[in-house]
């Protein structure tokens, strides 16, 4: 299985690079701020599947640097679908939580209706309408609260944060589920190699860690699994004010993939025991 991949410092490009047959293209191959060139680099490769883990995901700077954000959230992946559909290729694409607008207390399903709270949802939404609307073999993966060893994350600063303090307050309202990004690497590359030996399996499909949890409390297991001493309290989100606004409820139902694909929602402390 060739696979070629967009996006190459992220947590889950880095992930998706130590599986064998992988070419990455990072911002010194292709820059996706000019999305122009995606036609021809996937016209020009041999693989059997493309999956796009490139994104804009500055969540508060997309607040005020909307070109950038629509150029990678929406532009790229939609050329890229574009692409794949007249080569009759699979294109994989990841998404966010943050097309829904964090309501209620449910678990998002694929068919919910979506709201997007800030920039940053917004023209992750917009993408996946540009990758619905190519009409090739595709799938969208929409996945919530990602962590690992590589780049930026939650589980990164809190153990950076506790290395100095005895206590932090952490946002206790908002509830989703931690999503190891090696576990989204293993599960986009079974999805491909499904996908290109089957077809009608393209859609929308949800995948994150179980058990759902507040930040405060991934926080608490963070820190008794690195046996550091730091105290967690509760803050509402309206104590933490950020410039965009986060869902409360980033719950997502992942029932369909594992219908299809037969993929389970993996253990979210298993991948933190790994980190």
């Amino acid at each position: 299985m060739k696979l070629l991949v967009f996006g190459k410092s992220g947590q889950v490009a880095q992930e998706l690079a130590a599986h064998p047959g992988v070419t990455c293209m990072g911002r010194e191959q292709v820059d996706l701020l000019h999305p122009d060139r995606v036609d021809d680099v996937i016209r020009g490769a041999r693989v059997d599947a493309v999956i796009n883990a490139a994104a804009y995901t500055a969540v508060d700077k997309a607040e005020t640097d909307h070109v950038s954000a629509r150029a990678l959230n929406t532009e790229a992946p939609g050329r890229m679908a574009r692409a794949c559909a007249r080569r009759n290729i699979p294109f994989l694409h990841i998404s966010t939580d943050y097309v829904f607008d964090g309501s209620g207390s449910a678990a998002w399903t694929e068919t919910d209706p979506t709201g997007p709270l800030g920039q940053y949802g917004k023209t992750k939404l917009a993408g996946e309408q540009a990758v619905l609307a190519a009409e090739g073999n595709h799938a969208i993966l929409r996945t919530s609260w990602v962590f690992s060893r590589h780049g930026n994350n939650f589980v990164k600063t809190m153990l950076r944060l506790g290395e100095d303090r005895s206590q932090l307050n952490v946002v206790a309202d908002q509830v989703g589920g931690p999503t190891p990004a090696k576990s989204i690497a293993n599960t986009l590359v079974a999805m491909a190699t499904t996908m290109s030996e089957q077809s009608g399996l393209g859609g929308i499909y949800h995948f994150s860690g179980a058990p759902n949890v507040s930040w405060a409390d991934f926080a608490r297991v963070i820190f008794d699994l690195a046996n550091m001493k730091v105290e967690v309290t509760d803050i509402p989100s309206s104590d933490y004010p950020t410039p965009a606004p986060r869902p409360l409820n980033s719950r997502l139902d992942c029932t369909k993939i594992y219908q299809t694909f037969g993929i389970a929602r993996p253990d979210w402390r298993d991948g933190l025991i790994d980190m």
